[in-house]
């Protein structure tokens, strides 16, 4: 930090001087014999208010808030407005005051400002630009000297120069860029930053070959975001890459500052997606920053990346619960964690025992806690259905009790889409768990500072343990064939990154309605919150062009089989209850619906019904409740007539 300060102060030192010298060079120039003598004279009256005040102008011109290696258009503006402003009150000082009040001539005149003020600038910006371009030929030279990766850049110009960038920072390291390749045709007979735009995606084969001829083969593609997309045809890409035996790599971090990036192996995964919501970070940073949060599951998939945005978004401490020894191992050593100010902690804990939920939520005092601890596989609920309600149900119900005894300010489930309409145990349970978690909510409606409880739905995620694409890889890699349980099965799917932002978008809404609930009586509350996931991807097709993408023909290279649906397995996701109210809650990118639930003491007979169920292995009982309960879940079999009746809610909409 010092030395960040010694380094501002002599930058403002720069500036101060070079204004003094700027008025001493339009003088020498502009003027000789008398007249430069006259002026000169009078400088010690006229230069130290005027250096001072130039200070002030270059301050409020923020022409410190970038360094000197990274200067660019924006600074140059700066620069620009700081000598105009300057100029001008040069201007307005010799005609206003000095020539009519004292002197009755002019002390500088027109075309002395205007001499001055095209110095000033060249003074101002013209080291800047030479310190960039020194940077620049230094990092250029390095790049040539150390053991760098020849790589041909593929992308628009807009993404190239971004990347091209971070390469001269040192931040994309062991990269030597030889070429850029656009899809875009206006982007030919370019150049990017001395990088030449060599042809487009189509010409990827004969620029290798022309650089091979050379002498210096490519060694490495780099693909940036815009490489991705629809128009850009990635699948061609992917497929001539691996042709030619070359590794296609993509920036992570690219969006996020460039900040510590890295290069990752292009995977067919980034190839299967939409454009992705853009999340409003600031909204995200000012909701979590500072902020105690709880994270349960969160050694999982959709836990551990939740726990990643939470420390980038700047929570002051962050406790970890999983069940799972070698999974909070694994999430406690992730590097952004250990590399953030956030302190970071996990215990050891199961949602199923209440009292040791119960200790350390008191002990930690959690101000939001993300309840994403579950059993989450349709066909391991179905043939393991008690343990699917132990953990989905009551470890809810224990995590949600002992976080409003904890004082904490919101609670997320996380849910799924199965949840609606729900034909399976995994839907079932996470439906109950979300009606108990809406009853909950309810008690506390109107009241001031009460806790938010609120559920997130989402569909499938890419990547996740046990998803489809993963296995589907699995499957290719051992030469087939693919399985697909029905050829007309379809299903959302969304990032773990983005599934992370839904989830803090969402507690963030929840937080902020509060107000409008005591204001409205909860009229606009919202309860269940579900990411727009654009159109569902038929699980046939998604097979089909996964195999094409790792170079090989369906159905010749690799047999495509279908299984037959799984018992809990159903063809179309649903993202909302028919008799689910939608509310608008001006967020792009996220939908919101109020809550229908049973009323709390409803709940609790439920509860009690599903433990005597549990105890006795009646699974026709526990079907019986979840009917009761969810008119839309149908039992596997009717109930024996010996079955004692369970008692009968009437759903109330808020």
């Amino acid at each position: 930090m010092k030395r960040q300060g010694l380094k501002k102060a002599l930058i403002i030192a720069h500036d101060l001087v070079m204004t003094g010298v700027a008025v001493l060079a339009t003088f020498y120039v502009r003027f000789e014999g008398p007249l430069l003598d006259e002026r000169l004279a009078h400088l010690p009256v006229f230069l130290p208010p005027f250096i001072a005040f130039a200070g002030v102008v270059y301050w409020l011109s923020q022409l410190y808030r970038s360094k000197w290696r990274f200067a660019s258009l924006p600074d140059l503006f700066n620069i620009f407005r700081a000598a105009t402003i300057l100029a001008v009150a040069l201007l307005v000082v010799d005609y206003v005051l000095v020539s009519p009040q004292f002197r009755g001539t002019f002390f500088f005149g027109k075309i002395t400002i205007a001499l001055y003020w095209l110095i000033q600038m060249f003074l101002l910006g013209g080291p800047r630009l030479a310190f960039r371009y020194l940077k620049y030929a230094r990092s250029r030279n390095t790049l040539q000297r150390d053991a760098s990766t020849p790589t041909l850049l593929l992308g628009r110009g807009s993404d190239v120069e971004v990347i091209l960038r971070a390469i001269e920072a040192g931040t994309v390291k062991k990269t030597q860029p030889k070429g850029i390749l656009s899809w875009r045709t206006d982007d030919l007979g370019q150049s990017m930053r001395g990088v030449p735009v060599l042809g487009t995606f189509g010409d990827l084969d004969q620029v290798i070959q022309d650089f091979q001829e050379r002498g210096t083969p490519i060694r490495r593609l780099l693909a940036t975001p815009s490489a991705l997309m629809p128009e850009a045809n990635p699948d061609m890409l992917l497929a001539r890459a691996r042709r030619l035996g070359l590794p296609l790599v993509r920036v992570t971090s690219l969006g996020e500052g460039m900040r510590d990036a890295e290069l990752a192996p292009l995977e067919i995964e980034d190839l299967l997606l939409r454009p992705t919501v853009q999340i409003d970070r600031k909204r995200l940073e000012n909701f979590i920053r500072g902020k105690r949060v709880l994270v349960t599951g969160g050694g999982g998939s959709i836990g551990s990346e939740i726990c990643t945005r939470v420390v980038a978004f700047g929570a002051s401490d962050l406790l970890i619960l999983e069940s799972s020894e070698p999974s909070l191992h694994h999430i406690l050593e992730n590097p952004t964690l250990l590399s953030s100010d956030t302190n970071v902690d996990g215990v050891i804990a199961d949602v199923r025992d209440r009292e040791r939920v119960r200790e350390v939520m008191t002990e930690f005092r959690p101000e939001v806690v993300f309840h994403a601890a579950a059993l989450k596989h349709v066909p391991y609920l179905e043939k393991n259905w008690t343990e699917g309600i132990k953990t989905n149900v009551f470890g809810s119900v224990n995590v949600s009790d002992s976080a409003v005894e904890a004082g904490a300010d919101t609670i997320v489930m996380i849910s799924t889409d199965k949840a609606i309409d729900p034909v399976s145990m995994l839907g079932a349970t996470k439906r109950f768990a979300e009606m108990y978690g809406q009853a909950l909510d309810a008690e506390f409606m109107g009241r001031n500072g009460a806790t938010r409880i609120i559920a997130v739905r989402f569909g499938n995620v890419l990547g996740s343990v046990g998803s489809v694409v993963p296995k589907f890889k699995a499957q290719i890699a051992r030469g087939g064939p693919i399985t697909v349980t029905h050829p007309d099965m379809v299903r959302y799917f969304m990032t773990t990154r983005e599934a992370a932002d839904l989830v803090l978008t969402s507690a963030s809404h929840a937080e902020e309605s509060r107000a409008v609930t005591e204001r409205t009586n909860g009229d606009e509350r919202a309860s269940v919150y579900v990411l727009k996931m654009g159109q569902p991807v038929r699980i046939y097709e998604l097979a089909e062009r996964m195999i094409r993408l790792a170079g090989y023909e369906p159905g010749e290279d690799i047999e495509i089989a279908v299984t037959g649906t799984r018992p809990g397995e159903r063809l179309h996701e649903i993202l909302f209850a028919r008799e689910e109210p939608r509310t608008e809650i001006g967020i792009d990118g996220v939908m919101a619906a109020k809550p229908i639930f049973a009323d709390r003491d409803r709940v609790d007979q439920w509860l009690q019904v599903l433990a005597r169920a549990i105890a006795n292995g009646d699974r026709v009982l526990a079907e019986q409740v979840f009917e009761d309960a969810i008119p839309e879940f149908k039992r596997r079999k009717p109930a024996p007539p010996s079955v004692a009746p369970v008692p009968q809610a009437r759903l109330a909409s808020n």
